[in-house]
C-alpha cells in the first residue's frame, strides 16, 4: 500500500465562459486607453479547480493517500462535499471565514485567446496552514501563494518530509534567489520545458546543474513525454499518445500525481515518470482538470501496455 502525500497548494474554482466571437472585431487598437466593451457568453461552466485539489483527485484515481493541504473560502462547501464522497481527507484543508476560495474567470474567444481575471481570496492567507507533524512518505509544494509556498517548504524540511518543489503558475513570483532557497530545501523539482528555461535564466544555472543537488529533476514536454535529469544523467520518457487531445488544462497536476504515486510505491524515478506521462495522457482527452475519470484497472491496462508496469493489486 502506498504512503499518504501531503499535497500544499492551491484548491479553487474555474469558471470559463466561451464568447462565440472574436475579441480583435471588438477591441480598437486607437481606443485601448479608454477600453469599455462587453462579450455574450451563452456558453458557460464552473470547474473544480487549483493545483492541490487536481493532484489529490488523481492522485485518488490511482488509490494513493491525498492528504491536500490548502486554504478556501465559506463558498467551499461542494468542493469539500465533493472530495468526502471521493474518499478524499478534506481533514487538512482550512476554511477562512469571511473569505471566497480562489477563482479564476476565463473568457475565451473563437480562436482561443483568452482574458482571465484571478482572485484569490482565501489562497493568500494558506502559509497559516501549518500541517507540521503530519506523517507522509512524499509531500509536494505546488503552486500557492508564495508566502504559503515559502512556508510549506521550510515546515516540510525541518520536519524530514521529502517534497517536490513545483513551481508552475507560481512561476512569476520566484526570483533568482527565491528559486535557490526553494530548491535548496526540496528533494526534486518539477517544470515544464519552458519554466526549466526562466529557471535557468533567474537561477544562473542549468538544469542538469541543478539537478546535482537534488534527488532529481523532472521536465515535461507535452507530445515530446519528459526528461528525466537523475544522478549525472538525463533520460528521455516516451509519451503516451492520448485517446484525443482535448484540453491541457491540469495535465501538468495529473503528471505530478503519477510521478508521486510512483515513489510512494518504492519506484524508480524514471518508472513514477512513465507513470506520471500515462497520467497526463487521461487527463487531455477530458474537458475540465477534474473530469475524466478512468478506472485503476483501465489506468493499469494502459500502464502494462505502454511501459510493462504493473500498478500493485
Amino acid at each position: 500500500m502506498s504512503k499518504p502525500v501531503l499535497i500544499c497548494g492551491s484548491v479553487a474554482y474555474d469558471t470559463i465562459a466561451v464568447f462565440e466571437g472574436r475579441f480583435k472585431d471588438h477591441i480598437l487598437a486607437d481606443r485601448i486607453h479608454a477600453l469599455s466593451v462587453s462579450f455574450l457568453v451563452p456558453s458557460m461552466r464552473r470547474e473544480y479547480g487549483g493545483c492541490a485539489g487536481n493532484i489529490a483527485y488523481n492522485l485518488k484515481l490511482l488509490g494513493g493517500t491525498p492528504l491536500p493541504v490548502a486554504t478556501v473560502g465559506e463558498d467551499a462547501t461542494d468542493y469539500l462535499q465533493r472530495f468526502e464522497q471521493l474518499g478524499i481527507d478534506v481533514g487538512n484543508i482550512v476554511v477562512a471565514p469571511g473569505t471566497l476560495t480562489a477563482q479564476c474567470f476565463i473568457t475565451t474567444d473563437l480562436d482561443d485567446n483568452q482574458i482571465s481575471a484571478f482572485h484569490p481570496g482565501a489562497m493568500e492567507l494558506s502559509a497559516g496552514n501549518d500541517v507540521t507533524g503530519k506523517s507522509a512518505g512524499w509531500a509536494i509544494v505546488a503552486p500557492d501563494s508564495k508566502a504559503g509556498m515559502i512556508a510549506h517548504a521550510q515546515r516540510l524540511h525541518a520536519q524530514g518530509t521529502p517534497f517536490i518543489f513545483d513551481l508552475g503558475q507560481a512561476m512569476p513570483l520566484f526570483d533568482g534567489d527565491d528559486l535557490k532557497q526553494m530548491i535548496s530545501l526540496a528533494k526534486a523539482l518539477t517544470v515544464n520545458d519552458y519554466e526549466a528555461s526562466v529557471v535557468e535564466q533567474r537561477t544562473g544555472k542549468s538544469i542538469a546543474e541543478l539537478a546535482r543537488n537534488l534527488q532529481a529533476v523532472v521536465v515535461t514536454r507535452g507530445a515530446d513525454g519528459a526528461s528525466l535529469f537523475e544522478g549525472g544523467h538525463e533520460k528521455q520518457i516516451d509519451p503516451v499518445i492520448p485517446a484525443s487531445i482535448v484540453d491541457p488544462t491540469g495535465c501538468g497536476d495529473a503528471h505530478r500525481a503519477g510521478l508521486l504515486y510512483g515513489l510512494t510505491l518504492g519506484w524508480s524515478w524514471l518508472d513514477a515518470c512513465k507513470l506520471g506521462n500515462l497520467m497526463g495522457s487521461l487527463k487531455i482527452a477530458s474537458r475540465g482538470p477534474q473530469n475524466h475519470e478512468p478506472t485503476r484497472a483501465e489506468i493499469n491496462a494502459q500502464l502494462h501496455a505502454h511501459f510493462g508496469l504493473r500498478l500493485p493489486g
